[in-house]
């Protein structure tokens, strides 16, 4: 019994498309493949699936620029001659904007200022005020960060220090008795923390002083 006749029309559901699409790639693939073989062709196959997807053959006895090449010279047709052409064309325009700049950053310098008007002149000078008015508020942007830093930076440090003054003071409060002797007020140094013996001798001179006595009636002022 023979196969029935398929009616050539676009297939609507897409898993079906798909795989209709991969069986008959794939023949056309081995066709292609067997007509190299066969009858020593040179065949290229190029394909793109309703979803973008890229597939080729071509036969290994010839590279691809060598079957375009091949193309271009028995129709005659050059197919890189347009792009080409778009390519020169895209080049002058790019030359032209990188003259330009290079001229507008030399009179931004105050060279080739020759061949300007009085316009072009006026026009040049507001652009240099409005690039300096910006180059100025980063300047001082960035100015007062550096400065907010550093505030920030001595404001950790007075707290530290203060802190540092709040222990000294109780580990001096809390020492017990009065130093009397050399011996022990140098022991007593040299537990201290660095920086902190200029504190401590003048709390123990203060602690040693004798107390002012006045004599009412006198003009005398007598340590006790």
């Amino acid at each position: 019994m023979g196969r029935g006749k398929i009616e050539i029309k676009k297939i609507e559901n897409a898993t079906n498309r798909q795989v209709t699409y991969s069986k008959r790639r794939n023949g056309l693939f081995k066709k292609a493949q067997e007509l190299t073989v066969l009858c020593d062709a040179k065949v290229s196959l190029i394909m793109f699936s309703s979803t973008g997807k890229f597939h080729e053959f071509l036969s290994p006895n010839i590279s691809t620029k060598g079957f375009f090449d091949l193309y271009q010279k028995t129709t005659g047709i050059d197919l890189w001659n347009s792009h080409y052409e778009r390519m020169e064309e895209n080049y002058r325009s790019l030359k032209e904007i990188n003259k330009k700049l290079r001229r507008e950053i030399r009179q931004r310098m105050g060279g080739d200022l020759n061949e300007l008007n009085i316009k072009e002149l006026q026009a040049l000078e507001a652009k240099m005020d409005s690039s300096l008015l910006a180059i100025r508020e980063r300047k001082y942007h960035v100015i007062k960060t550096q400065t907010d830093k550093h505030k920030k930076k001595v404001r950790n440090l007075e707290e530290r220090h203060a802190n540092l003054v709040m222990d000294l003071e109780a580990k001096l409060d809390g020492q017990d008795g009065i130093v009397e002797t050399g011996g022990y007020y140098e022991s007593t140094m040299g537990l201290l923390p660095t920086g902190a013996s200029n504190l401590y001798a003048l709390r123990l001179y203060q602690n040693q002083q004798p107390p002012l006595v006045i004599h009412h009636g006198t003009n005398d002022l007598r340590l006790a």
